[in-house]
């Protein structure tokens, strides 16, 4: 089985750009960035051809050899067996940490040789550049940043009907009590694989539930090797122990990312690096808190209060230790965990959709809080995420009457309505927020 993925859409888009760049592909590890980037040359491209400077290390001496484009290009067709030809073969460079040469030959390819596409990636690509002290070619590459799986993916590869009526709608309007029962028990199913596709694949290939946290355990031993392997030797045990602390850190009711959790007397002056390792390795999402939510929402952030996140609620789920079974209950009580688990979730929904601003989340003097409050277009819109049908409490009400939002959002597991500004949405439809957007654009002029 293979899940569509909504980036290659964005690689198609680039593929007829006048003004072309090489891609620079971003993400956590084992997202499906290469499996993405061949469908991508499958599909589109008469020819594509990939160079793995891991597996390939004698690929390195091409680049050390010459800078010049055409040079390069006739080299790498030694190397491979498809023809290179401008506009008709995608080349991939894999693993492209491995050969500082090969990032730095990007720029020549942008300022010299923009007819042939070349989209390169690599493992945690950020973390190895930053460890190596490799230059990257900035201004002459396209970054596009990768994720895991959406729920709208799985949706799609899960259950297309349900999909397909969903991406039809033109309207805000009540769901058909067939089509929520329907999002509920794949939204709860996602919850549990989270947006791993090799734990999807197996999820809905019905491989069984032991196969699942198989691969997720698989992934998150993984990353602890990838601590080893690419980080500062003094930063290892710090790395580990903040990842492990992330299921703590979102159990509070208060999800404030707090320091003394990760170890008695720990100081940020001493983790803050060890922090930035696990953000720059794509593995986990840091949201920094807004007293204010004034435009642009970058200028008013504060970096000493914020919240840490998961890259996947899935392997968030494995990390904690909560069994599957608990999360495909619908009356199961785990308390605050079970608002986290939420979070995550819309987290992992809207980010992809934010062409790489982030969001915040709103406090006011510790009495209110809103989980999410992002920037679109010249709007900026506060988000509520709420467990299951549980929607009380005030802190939308007191952002709304102190700001005066020309509307804000509530996710929920409740029925699809609006009403006075107020935007109510099942939660497994937060990975249609720009459609939301846009009717809600359309109600309100």
């Amino acid at each position: 089985m293979q899940i569509e993925r909504d980036i290659i859409n964005k690689f198609k888009t680039w593929k007829e750009s006048s003004d072309r760049k090489p891609i620079l592909l971003k993400g956590a590890r084992q997202i499906g960035k290469t499996w993405a980037m061949e469908t991508f040359g499958k599909e589109c491209f008469k020819y594509c051809v990939k160079f793995d400077f891991d597996r390939q290390p004698e690929l390195k001496s091409v680049f050390k050899i010459s800078k010049d484009p055409e040079r390069i290009i006739k080299e790498l067709t030694l190397y491979c067996e498809q023809p290179i030809i401008a506009g008709e073969t995608l080349m991939i460079f894999d693993e492209i940490q491995e050969c500082e040469e090969a990032l730095n030959s990007l720029k020549y390819f942008c300022d010299e040789a923009s007819q042939y596409h070349i989209i390169a990636a690599g493992s945690l690509l950020c973390v190895a550049v930053k460890k190596r002290r490799m230059t990257v070619p900035v201004g002459k590459v396209r970054i596009i940043n990768m994720f895991p799986v959406t729920f709208r993916e799985f949706l799609r590869a899960s259950d297309a009907r349900t999909y397909e009526y969903i991406d039809s709608l033109d309207e805000i309007r009540h769901l058909p009590e067939i089509i929520m029962n329907k999002l509920r028990t794949e939204y709860r199913r996602y919850q549990v694989s989270g947006g791993m596709p090799e734990a999807i694949v197996e999820l809905l290939e019905n491989k069984g539930i032991g196969e699942v946290e198989s691969v997720l355990q698989g992934i998150l031993d993984l990353y602890e090797l990838d601590f080893a392997k690419y980080a500062e030797p003094r930063e290892i045990p710090r790395i580990h122990a903040i990842w492990h602390s992330l299921p703590a850190q979102l159990s509070k009711e208060n999800r404030k990312f707090v320091w003394k959790i990760i170890k008695t007397g720990a100081r940020s002056k001493d983790y803050e690096d060890a922090l930035l390792w696990l953000e720059e390795a794509g593995m986990i999402y840091r949201i920094f808190n807004i007293s204010k939510p004034g435009m642009p929402l970058s200028a008013y952030g504060e970096t000493d209060a914020f919240k840490v996140y998961a890259c996947d609620c899935g392997l968030l789920r494995r990390l904690a230790h909560l069994p599957a079974t608990v999360v495909t209950d619908p009356i199961a009580n785990y308390t605050e965990f079970k608002g986290a688990m939420a979070e995550n979730a819309v987290l992992q929904s809207i980010t992809p959709l934010l062409d790489d601003q982030k969001p915040y989340y709103w406090t006011s003097l510790g009495t209110a809080e809103v989980e999410f409050v992002i920037q679109w277009d010249d709007e900026i819109i506060p988000i509520e995420v709420k467990a299951e049908n549980n929607i009380s409490g005030n802190s939308l009400a007191v952002y709304a009457k102190k700001y005066g939002p020309r509307y804000r959002m509530r996710f929920s597991m409740l029925n699809l309505q609006y009403n006075d500004g107020m935007l109510s949405c099942p939660a497994p439809l937060a990975g249609w927020i720009d459609k939301w957007i846009t009717l809600l654009r359309s109600i309100t002029e």
